[in-house]
């Protein structure tokens, strides 16, 4: 099924903070719930963000009592704002909700109209995520030889994205097509979507896995026991820097440094090309409970009165990276010739 999807006339979306233990689902009504619902990671995943947002703005269309357009319009801008602001590094949540005002902005009928045209729009955006996913997929499963073993950072699966995937979507192609390959899953903390996400999707596609902690990728990177690494990307700058999550720059120096290839893999709409470089991506910031909250055996890891940082994505610059896998074709170096011609 789909992580984010539109069902009489709700916004229904898989909780991704209880998985594995659980599988729920949640409606929402409310585009003030959808913002808070992404900043507190029911639904993450840049694509997936997208979707949520995009349906977060129906919600707002149907919100809202005005009967102009002038009116509606009004609200849906209020709305988009409201939205934006709950994740501020991954560029397809600003990117969906641009798209989806641009559409209200160009409709000319009744307000009812303008509602009905933005809820398709936001249905098509998320059906062209699919799709969009798929043929990233088949690109990037020409990367991958019959008997790799690939490092895989944080979840990039179905879980974020409508559905099927980025990098975890290319693994998921590959084993489809019958190459026989194993996946090393870092456990990606602190919230573990590594351990939690990707392992949980990979035991439902039948992909044979281990999970290992973040700090040990350098070993099986050294030892030759690791022959590809794929992450996704929260938004890759004009230059081909990548911002994606929290130890994707350890992890792509440790391969760089053992000639192992690194591949992000993003749709087009994660590029953003206004930003000449990744210094200039804003990182978030996350609760520091969630660095502190850890425990083991039951018992809090870090003592009671200590003090955390916890930036959620790092900058993995572009000359670490072996290509970037987009739905238009892998983008080889030197990526700031490369990358705008795959965009547009």
């Amino acid at each position: 099924m789909r992580t984010v999807f539109w069902e009489n006339n709700e916004l229904k979306m898989i909780d991704q903070r209880i998985l594995p233990a659980r599988f729920e689902v949640i409606s929402y009504r409310s585009h003030k719930d959808v913002a808070f619902a992404i900043t507190d990671m029911v639904v993450r995943g840049a694509p997936a963000i997208g979707a949520a947002a995009a349906f977060g703005l129906a919600l707002a269309g149907f919100e809202s009592a005005s009967s102009s357009t002038e009116g509606l319009l009004a609200d849906l801008g209020a709305a988009s704002a409201v939205l934006k602001a709950s994740r501020p590094t991954a560029v397809n949540l600003a990117w969906a909700v641009d798209r989806l005002m641009t559409v209200a902005r160009s409709v000319t009928g009744s307000a009812d109209d303008l509602r009905a045209a933005v809820l398709a729009e936001a249905q098509k955006l998320a059906d062209e995520d699919i799709e969009i996913n798929k043929r990233m997929a088949e690109h990037g499963a020409v990367l991958i030889d019959d008997g790799d073993t690939i490092i895989h950072h944080c979840n990039t699966g179905a879980l974020a994205t409508v559905d099927w995937g980025t990098a975890l979507g290319v693994i998921r192609t590959a084993h489809e097509q019958g190459k026989h390959i194993h996946v090393l899953v870092d456990e990606t903390r602190p919230r573990l979507q590594g351990a939690r996400l990707t392992a949980w999707e990979l035991e439902q596609y039948g992909i044979p896995y281990e999970i290992i902690s973040d700090n040990m990728s350098g070993y099986f990177l050294k030892t030759g026991k690791a022959q590809k690494v794929l992450f996704g990307a929260d938004r890759v700058a004009a230059n081909g820097d990548v911002a994606n999550k929290i130890g994707s720059y350890m992890l792509a120096l440790a391969a760089h440094d053992n000639n192992v290839p690194v591949y992000s893999v993003v749709p087009t709409s994660t590029v953003d090309l206004s930003l000449a470089h990744g210094d200039l991506i804003p990182i978030e910031e996350r609760n520091t409970d969630e660095v502190l909250g850890i425990q083991f055996h039951g018992e809090p890891v870090a003592p009671k009165n200590a003090k955390a940082r916890n930036p959620a994505f790092d900058v993995t610059p572009n000359r670490l990276l072996s290509g970037i896998v987009t739905e238009n074709g892998v983008v080889y170096p030197p990526f700031d010739i490369n990358l705008p011609k795959f965009v547009r």
